[in-house]
Parts: C-alpha cells; sequence; structure tokens
C-alpha cells in the first residue's frame, strides 16, 4: 500500500483526496500536534508566524497575575519579591538552550535594532583600527542595514554590502566584522551560518547573526559554531507579544571584554551605587541599558513555556515536512506558472516559510486574507507564508494552497 506522506513526485498530480488523505496522515503522525492546544487559535489559518506568532493560552493568565499582584499589591517590592531585577538573565536562559547557547550569556531587553547596535559596535571595539569595513549582507531586513551604516560613521568604518552568499570570500585582513541574516525575511533562504562564521574567523574577524527569521524555527547551534554575537527578536517563533522584548547573546570568552556602547544603570556592577563612572557588570547582565520593559518581559517568559520538553529538532523536521507539503499542494492545485517560489527547495537552504512570487500578489494576499488565510506581502510581487511547526497543522496547508488557488483564479478573471 502507497505510503500517504510519502511526498509527491514532481510531474505527478494526485487525484482527488490524495491530498487530504496525505494531510490527515501527517498530521496523525505529528510528534508536535498536541502543542497546539497551547495557542488561541480560530478558523483562520494563521501563515504569518515569522511576523507575528500566536497567542499562548498562559500568557493572559501570567498577565493578569502580574498586574493584580505583583504591580497592583507588591508594587516595588515584586523587584526582589518576584523576581523582576533578574528577569532579564533568566529569560535569556530559557532562550539559550533554542538557539544553542549555553547559561548566562543570552539576555533579554530592548529592540532587535537596538542589540544590534550594542553587538556591532561592541564587536568593532575588540578590533585594531586597520580592521575598516563592516561587512553586511546586502539583502538584509533594512533596519539592520541602517544601524550598520550607522555603526560604521561612529566607529570611522566603511560598510561594504556583500550578497550572504559571497561574505565568507569577502572577509579579509580589513574585514572588522561581518553582519548576516541567518534567514533571509523576503525568500526564507537559509544562510551557511557554521561556514560563514568559520571563514569570517580565519579572517580574523568577529561575526554577528541576526536570527530574527530562525530563532524557534529550527536549530541555530551558536556555540558548536563559535558565533560571536547574536540577536534576534522575540514575537515572531517564540511567540512573545507584539513589540516583545528581543535577545542578546554573546560568545563565553566574549562577555568579560564586551565594552557596549549603550552603557545604562542596569548594566552596572553596581547600580544602586549611582555611581559617576560604569563599571560593567559581570555575565550577560553587560548587555543591559536601562530599567526591563516587565510587562512584555513576563509576557514573553509564559510564552516560552509551549517549549518545555520540545526537541527543537522535531522543530525542524515538521517545518521541513509542512514547506515541502505547501510547495506539493500549490504545484497540484494551480496551473503550472501561476506562481513562483523564490525559495529555495534545498533543505539545506530553506528557513521555515515559502515565498511565492505573482505579478498581483498585493492583491492576492488581500483577498487571501479576506478569505481567512493570513500570510503577509512583500513588495513587490512576493507572496509569504510562514510555517510555525508548534501550531501549524498539515490540514491548514492544504487549505491555504486551496484557497490561494480559488482567490488566485478570481483575481485573474476581475
Amino acid at each position: 500500500m502507497a505510503d500517504p506522506t510519502a511526498p509527491v513526485p514532481p510531474d505527478a498530480r494526485p487525484g482527488p483526496g490524495v491530498l487530504d488523505a496525505r494531510a490527515a496522515a501527517l498530521d496523525a503522525a505529528d510528534p508536535l500536534r498536541e502543542r497546539r492546544a497551547a495557542f488561541v487559535l480560530d478558523d483562520t489559518v494563521y501563515l504569518d508566524g515569522n511576523s507575528l506568532g500566536a497567542l499562548p493560552r498562559a500568557v493572559p493568565v501570567r498577565l493578569a497575575e502580574v498586574v493584580a499582584r505583583e504591580w497592583g499589591e507588591l508594587r516595588i517590592r515584586s523587584w526582589t519579591e518576584s523576581g523582576w531585577w533578574t528577569a532579564p538573565e533568566r529569560v535569556g536562559d530559557r532562550i539559550a538552550p533554542l538557539v544553542g547557547s549555553g547559561p548566562g550569556r543570552v539576555v533579554v531587553g530592548d529592540s532587535t535594532s537596538v542589540n544590534l547596535f550594542k553587538a556591532l559596535v561592541g564587536a568593532v571595539r575588540t578590533v585594531p583600527d586597520d580592521r575598516d569595513e563592516i561587512l553586511v549582507d546586502a539583502a538584509t531586513f533594512p533596519t539592520d542595514g541602517y544601524i550598520a551604516a550607522s555603526a560604521a560613521r561612529l566607529t570611522g568604518r566603511t560598510l561594504r554590502p556583500v550578497p550572504a552568499a559571497g561574505i565568507a570570500a569577502a572577509a579579509g585582513p580589513r574585514t572588522a566584522v561581518a553582519l548576516v541574516n541567518h534567514v533571509d525575511y523576503r525568500t526564507g533562504t537559509l544562510h551557511d551560518l557554521p561556514g560563514i562564521t568559520a571563514a569570517v574567523h580565519a579572517a580574523g574577524a568577529p561575526v554577528v547573526w541576526d536570527l530574527c527569521h530562525s530563532a524557534g524555527a529550527l536549530p541555530v547551534e551558536l556555540d558548536a559554531h563559535g558565533v560571536d554575537f547574536a540577536v534576534g527578536c522575540t514575537y515572531k517563533y517564540l511567540n512573545g507579544g507584539p513589540g516583545a522584548p528581543a535577545f542578546l547573546a554573546l560568545r563565553a570568552d566574549r562577555l568579560a571584554a564586551f565594552d557596549s556602547p549603550l552603557p545604562g544603570w542596569n548594566s552596572h556592577a553596581d547600580p544602586f551605587a549611582m555611581a559617576a563612572h560604569h563599571t560593567p557588570a559581570t555575565g550577560a547582565a553587560r548587555g543591559r541599558v536601562g530599567t526591563p520593559d516587565i510587562l512584555s518581559l513576563l509576557a514573553l517568559d509564559a510564552a516560552l513555556d509551549v517549549w518545555d520538553g520540545v526537541d527543537i529538532g522535531a522543530v525542524r523536521t515538521k517545518s521541513l515536512a509542512l514547506t515541502d507539503f505547501f510547495l506539493d499542494c500549490v504545484a497540484a492545485e494551480l496551473p503550472p506558472g501561476t506562481v513562483e517560489s523564490v525559495t529555495p527547495a534545498d533543505h539545506a537552504r530553506r528557513g521555515s516559510q515559502i515565498a511565492l512570487r505573482h505579478p498581483d500578489a498585493a492583491t492576492v494576499m488581500d483577498r487571501l486574507i479576506a478569505a481567512g488565510v493570513v500570510g503577509d506581502f512583500r513588495p513587490p510581487d512576493v507572496l509569504r507564508f510562514g510555517f510555525t511547526p508548534l501550531y501549524t497543522s498539515f490540514a491548514d496547508t492544504l487549505r491555504a494552497a486551496r484557497t490561494l488557488r480559488r482567490v488566485v483564479g478570481e483575481t485573474a478573471s476581475a
């Protein structure tokens, strides 16, 4: 008997019911399927978790407790009695295993942009002045480019944009630091973290990785590959909520020498001494600046409960299965040539999203959302679908492809 979970050969178009049976079989065999119940979901097919993750059920309960009890009753005492003061490092330790780091090396707070600035300038401060170039992924998320350009001006360096695949070859004696996105936000292309890191190190420079589109979606293994600095947001695959604080991860041997360009009272070795001169704290606390955003930070802490007992390898396996299945469904449901995938077919080069090119992508996405399938649009012509393995099902995936077929047809005939 044929395996209903097996991929469809490239030139084969399955008959009626085959995709339904395959989706049902894949969902039944999914070891993560019970995690879906931990989220607040409705009948919408939500494929935009790579922009904002769904709400974990534990968060509203926890926030109500924080507001009513910790803020409302304990008030200022909660900084010590409720553990608010140590929350940036405590929550960082919960994120650490999801990105392959160790305890005491990840701090949560501020935005990705602010943490990126800290990491870039801190990295440049560790190299000689004759290393005068900052390499940056030419297709980077715009803010990363803006921050890198500002860091270059402030440190007297030159910004050199290079395609991510060319950074390894471009790194040399003039490289002060390289900034690379682990996953391209438009196409979902997964870049070679081990190879690029090794090449930049061989050139004598540190590297900063932006993990916004990989943290919580696939194994990152910062320590295994000796990554110097990494930053990432927590409101995508980590489901921390809108504007949730970001994280900064430092390699163990980078902590003691990290010279943050934003030394605040929260990163002081003795914050309440109110000293005129800054003495950096030890450990990950060196990456702090000002007073932590406690409500968002503790919402993130509660959101991370969904990861308890989850194997990030299983998340990656399901992510690839979901994206493979979506591509198969699109190929089966839509006429050839209707859309073009710009996401690599190669698993080693794919994140947890599929980006499809269509000439009227903006209109198509608007109509998809109105029809109950939520992805997003990236100019000029990209339909972007993020697959979050903790709550996306294979049935969702098939429904999305079938809705896409209908909407594309309606758009063409309008």
